[in-house]
């Protein structure tokens, strides 16, 4: 009885998270010289550490380098085979950006632990239209897409950077803007994330921050949007961090009845000089 229980509950817990993985852009190095190019690895799992993605070129919707002089679009040269192969090249000195974004997969889940992933993962509003609609008890199906943001800093940081490709918004679904940016903060500075759904800031919005330094555990904080769609958290170690957040809305899919768009941000920190 004990191991069929500890089965059932291990395939509960591996459906579940089969469709609350986070799913992110990483750059080999978020450091580098002009002229480095790099080949970006996308993860997707739990707790900032995951495996590398094994989805198909043809899932990729847009892949876009921010420069400081300007956009360059890499979708076509990155998908020409089944794999993916995102090689970024990373010409000119400033903070630059690389957005990558998929299009739809859908997924079924029973009831339990459909109702079990969204109280998860901060949905409880979709909890609470499941109970109006009177489906609590029966299966979710939802389409999923997911983008991810990834910040490189070429050259040395610098306060004067005019171009702030890192902070332009690249109009995706469900998107995370910094205020500031985080290679030209100290340690102990506050960065500011401001969710966009749709281009229109979303208040109320659960994200969470993960923050991964060398020889300390994975540090998870969570919180809420504002009513200007804005979360502020401090710099406190350098390390990784990955900033995340999912968004759901009812969808009038033949497939599924619920659409949700998952997006993160990740960034290197060192924090520069005082003087």
């Amino acid at each position: 009885m004990q191991k069929k229980y500890a089965a059932a509950l291990l395939f509960a817990i591996v459906a579940l998270t089969a469709a609350a993985h986070e799913f992110w852009l990483m750059p080999p190095q978020f450091f580098v010289v002009p002229g480095t190019t790099l080949n970006l690895h996308l993860f997707v799992g739990e707790n900032f550490t995951g495996e590398r993605w094994a989805g198909k070129s043809n899932r990729v919707t847009r892949l876009a380098h921010y420069t400081p002089p300007g956009l360059e679009d890499l979708l076509a040269a990155a998908t020409t085979a089944d794999t993916l192969q995102p090689n970024v090249t990373f010409a000119q000195p400033g903070t630059h950006m690389v957005v990558l974004a998929t299009n739809n997969s859908f997924i079924t889940l029973e009831a339990e632990k459909f109702n079990a992933y969204l109280k998860e993962d901060g949905l409880d509003y979709i909890l609470l239209q499941r109970q109006q609609r009177g489906t609590l008890n029966k299966p979710g199906r939802e389409a999923y897409s997911r983008c991810a943001k990834t910040l490189v800093q070429v050259g040395n940081p610098t306060t004067s950077d005019t171009a702030r490709a890192w902070s332009r918004p690249t109009g995706l679904a469900l998107e995370l803007v910094p205020e500031q940016n985080p290679y030209a903060l100290r340690i102990g500075s506050s960065l500011t994330i401001r969710v966009l759904a749709d281009g229109q800031p979303k208040g109320g919005q659960l994200v969470q921050v993960w923050q991964r330094s060398a020889g300390q555990p994975v540090k998870i904080t969570k919180l809420y949007s504002n009513q200007n769609g804005r979360v502020l958290f401090r710099l406190t170690n350098p390390g990784q961090y990955m900033v995340s957040a999912v968004q759901m809305v009812p969808a009038s899919l033949p497939e599924a009845e619920w659409q949700s768009n998952w997006s993160t941000l990740t960034f290197g920190f060192k924090g520069i000089s005082s003087r």
